[in-house]
């Protein structure tokens, strides 16, 4: 046997035993995927996804879908294999881990981020498509999120709109964190709170964390109080503020006569400002796949999230370009009068 001979025979267990070890290792990236949509206008199991009370509703056909983006979990990371087949995959994409999963955000701060945007998404959204309407819209300050085991944990609630504390007006929300971080140990804070159209007093004790600072154990955001009550019913798993512009539309749907969709199904996604500006979003291209998994004609694409969007274009569903909430509208409308109007593209942006 000769000596090259005798290396390869050597060597192939050598590189069997790379393969397989290469093929276990996890690396550190990870993965975004097509997730679920959800139709806000549906009412499943007679429970409203979009709940108003105290005028009149309309109740059509059509569909508007947010659109989600499944993330790999904080703390797993993927072999090889896994990383080769989401990268050839037409509706899966890698990306580092530590830019999907911040090496300095927790999962538990991750999980807060996520409530508070959707809270402060869907309320925006309440008041944009009210305005849109002519209502009054007043802005609050509230409690956006409340921290599991805190203080604050069974004595306030989200969506609590606070009116004052320790008996002084409190207009925003730095003013709030510097009235309860001047709180002597053992001292209670207490708030004057508006709770489902009522006033109550409730007392909190601060406690002071590891960290050497006082808190009460919540979140506050912007809020408002609304001519009418209107809330927004979603999957708690479901987090972050992409979803405002098809939340928006919705409750404009549902406060209009008629189908704004003309009995089409539509998707999109976009945060929304007070401003009605739709901002960009993550996870462009796997929201339309979601969408077009789902039997979407027409999905609405962030300006700013044009140029990834465009890439993916094959005509379904039809992508269609907004910046505002009034573009989003008045594109929905046009296309459910006429599914072959112009509408502005990302074409442009390609």
């Amino acid at each position: 046997m000769s000596q090259r001979t005798l290396a390869a025979l050597l060597a192939v267990p050598l590189v069997l035993a790379m393969l397989v070890a290469a093929a276990f290792t996890e690396l550190p990236y990870a993965t975004y995927a097509p997730g679920p949509t959800v139709d806000v206008l549906d009412q499943p199991n007679g429970s409203e996804t979009i709940a108003v009370r105290g005028t009149k509703t309309y109740r059509d056909n059509g569909q508007l879908r947010l659109t989600t983006v499944s993330v790999s979990p904080v703390g797993e990371q993927l072999s090889l294999p896994e990383l080769m087949s989401a990268w050839w995959s037409g509706d899966r994409a890698v990306y580092p881990y530590d830019y999907v999963h911040p090496e300095d955000v927790t999962p538990e701060e991750d999980e807060r981020q996520g409530a508070v945007s959707m809270v402060t998404s869907q309320d925006v959204a309440i008041a944009n498509a009210l305005r849109a309407l002519d209502y009054e819209v007043e802005p609050t300050l509230q409690v956006a999120f409340v921290v599991p085991d805190s203080p604050a944990d069974g004595a306030l609630e989200v969506r609590d709109v606070l009116l004052r504390v320790n008996g002084e007006e409190i207009t925003d929300a730095e003013e709030l964190v510097r009235t309860i971080q001047g709180t002597e140990p053992g001292e209670q804070v207490t708030f004057l709170l508006e709770r489902d159209g009522e006033r109550r007093t409730v007392s909190v004790t601060p406690r002071e964390e590891e960290d050497g600072v006082v808190r009460v154990g919540f979140t506050p955001g912007q809020g408002f109080r609304y001519p009418f009550p209107v809330s927004v019913n979603i999957d708690p798993d479901i987090g972050g503020p992409s979803a405002g512009m098809i939340f928006a539309l919705g409750i404009y749907d549902t406060l209009t006569e008629g189908s704004l969709t003309g009995g089409g199904v539509v998707a999109g996604t976009g945060t929304i400002d007070l401003d009605g500006a739709v901002g960009p979003i993550g996870g462009i291209q796997q929201k339309i796949a979601g969408a077009e998994r789902d039997g979407a004609e027409l999905f609405l694409v962030p300006a700013d999230n044009c140029a990834d969007a465009a890439q993916v274009d094959d005509g379904s569903p039809r992508l269609v370009r907004v910046e505002t909430f009034e573009d989003a509208l008045s594109s929905v409308q046009a296309w459910a009068e006429d599914p072959d109007a112009e509408l502005p593209t990302c074409e442009e942006d390609a």
